[in-house]
């Protein structure tokens, strides 16, 4: 098998659908930025979820999301896009599925994010005799 970690950004919002057996699935499309010999890069990557294990955090997917997935990827498979040109996909199917702490997100996203922030650091910022938290206990 051959498991990856890949973090990035979502290129558009979920697609849902389900097969003919009535199974659910879920297509994410994740942008995967790197920069080569002073040239920026992007992969993209097809991100599958099968089931309903995401369910409670996929209302928070949106496009620009920033998002880190481990899974297993698929065999790359070669292409070729309506110019003529061969292009590459690359599928990766998610085991698991984080919210990536770096890069700037959509709207929503970051509003969650930044109120995550706030609270952060209203806690860091309370004197040590008014603060239940040691430096073991910090949430973060």
């Amino acid at each position: 098998m051959n498991w990856l970690q890949i973090a990035g950004h979502l290129g558009a919002d979920p697609e849902e659908r389900f097969t003919a057996t009535g199974q659910k699935v879920v297509t994410l499309r994740l942008a995967a930025h790197s920069r080569k010999g002073g040239q920026d890069m992007t992969i993209w990557w097809r991100v599958t979820i099968w089931g309903d294990r995401f369910d409670k955090i996929l209302p928070y997917f949106k496009k620009g999301s920033p998002l880190i997935v481990i899974g297993e990827m698929g065999k790359p498979e070669i292409y070729t896009d309506k110019e003529g040109r061969p292009q590459v996909s690359l599928d990766i199917v998610a085991d698991v599925i984080k919210f990536s702490p770096f890069g700037k997100g959509s709207s929503s996203s970051e509003g969650k994010q930044g109120d995550f922030a706030q609270k952060t650091a209203a806690v860091a910022s309370q004197p040590a005799s008014e603060s239940s938290n040691t430096d073991d206990e910090i949430p973060f």
